[in-house]
């Protein structure tokens, strides 16, 4: 499809820049959510890369979802005269959290933490010497009754 060259330049730096683009399956649409170009030429420059195996693309509620693949990204880097240091968002790596960092409360001597918490949750879990698997099931009590009359059929005498 002939479009604009800024257009097509922006559809691809937008997608270099993050690695995977979001279309919502509208060709009248007049503007896409995150690139500034009509969603045709979003729709039309991506099945090109499509066709030519640059992208992967996934379909899914009106929603066309495409993924930069590493013959994409070398593509792209050429057509875009960028260096090989910079890569897509989806190829970096998040920053971690240093697991030290992060404030932890104190603990007494039997290893549990002070405060209502635990005094509540042994009250849940009840003590030892309980058995809750014999208090569970049909014949947990003794006074054992079929009740009829629900479901199909009444139980009942057939009727006259």
């Amino acid at each position: 499809m002939l479009m604009p060259k800024k257009n097509r330049v922006a559809i691809y730096e937008y997608l270099f820049k993050e690695g995977v683009m979001v279309a919502k399956k509208d060709t009248h649409l007049p503007k896409h959510a995150d690139v500034d170009v009509p969603n045709l030429h979003v729709l039309k420059a991506l099945q090109s890369l499509k066709s030519r195996g640059y992208v992967k693309e996934q379909f899914a509620w009106r929603h066309y979802y495409w993924y930069l693949t590493n013959e994409g990204i070398q593509y792209l880097r050429d057509y875009l005269n960028l260096p090989a240091e910079i890569v897509p968002a989806t190829l970096r790596r998040a920053p971690t959290r240093p697991e030290a960092s992060r404030p932890r409360g104190k603990m007494d001597e039997g290893g549990r933490r002070p405060g209502g918490m635990d005094s509540q949750r042994d009250a849940y879990r009840r003590g030892p010497g309980v058995d809750k698997a014999g208090e569970a099931g049909a014949g947990a009590t003794q006074a054992f009754e079929f009740r009829g009359g629900f479901g199909r059929g009444r139980g009942g005498a057939p009727p006259m």
